[in-house]
């Protein structure tokens, strides 16, 4: 899976180009879903929450005092994630996420100070920031999103050398790194629950293999190789 944020401020038309993307993504057979966060509260009242639904499908709500699916108290948007089976999740909002690119829509030039956390894969609208991409029209910003998209799974574990995914975002917008440098997204060790991936930092993917390779030595008939367990529940 791939991501984007949507940042702005109120008022900017966040939910309307998110549904604009979200159409245009859908009109090229890829599987999306959203995610907003609002301040309002999630009792379905809430119309662009409502809008985004009608054309992702699957839509996640996150507040401070809840999150969808009605479970109480507060939850991230990295445990949410994985449960919405798709190519490319598009975040309405979430200025404070640093572990996935964005898209900032602009009053000022000004709004990009607070906004970009060198984080910005672009501005997009009529505002253009010096020394970044602008984009005007929604069949570009899904170009660059296929293109450029990304999501690190928000551990801040520093298993790639930094010393968060903040870090490793922006070296990954300015092109200096990868997502592959994610130790916790490709590491030597994979678990799926229920079909839902499980990040792992590197500390436990290491204890993890270092464990079930030391008990698998000491059964006999067990050669070298790649290994494969599976536990139904």
């Amino acid at each position: 899976m791939i991501a984007v944020s949507i940042v702005g401020y109120k008022d900017t038309g966040k939910t309307t180009l998110a549904v604009a993307l979200g159409e245009e993504l859908k009109s090229r057979g890829v599987r999306v879903a959203a995610a907003k966060f609002t301040h309002h509260g999630l009792d379905g009242a809430d119309t662009d929450t409502d809008r985004l639904r009608e054309t992702y499908g699957v839509c996640a709500g996150l507040s401070d005092s809840g999150a969808a699916l009605f479970w109480k108290g507060k939850r991230y948007l990295p445990d949410i994630a994985p449960l919405l089976d798709c190519d490319v999740l598009v975040v309405e909002g979430g200025k404070s996420l640093g572990w996935l690119p964005r898209v900032m829509l602009l009053r000022s030039i000004a709004d990009a100070g607070a906004l970009d956390q060198g984080l910005a894969l672009a501005s997009y609208g009529t505002i253009a920031v010096p020394d970044m991409t602008n984009v005007t029209d929604v069949v570009t910003l899904a170009d660059l999103v296929l293109a450029r998209g990304f999501a690190l799974p928000g551990l801040d574990c520093g298993s790639c050398g930094r010393k968060d995914c903040a870090a490793l975002a922006r070296e990954i917008v300015e092109g200096k790194a990868t997502p592959d440098q994610c130790r916790a997204r490709k590491g030597s060790v994979s678990v799926s629950v229920g079909g839902v991936p499980v990040p792992m930092n590197g500390f436990v993917s290491d204890l993890f293999s270092g464990a079930i390779m030391g008990m698998l030595r000491q059964l006999k008939g067990v050669s070298s190789g790649d290994v494969e367990i599976t536990i139904k529940s």
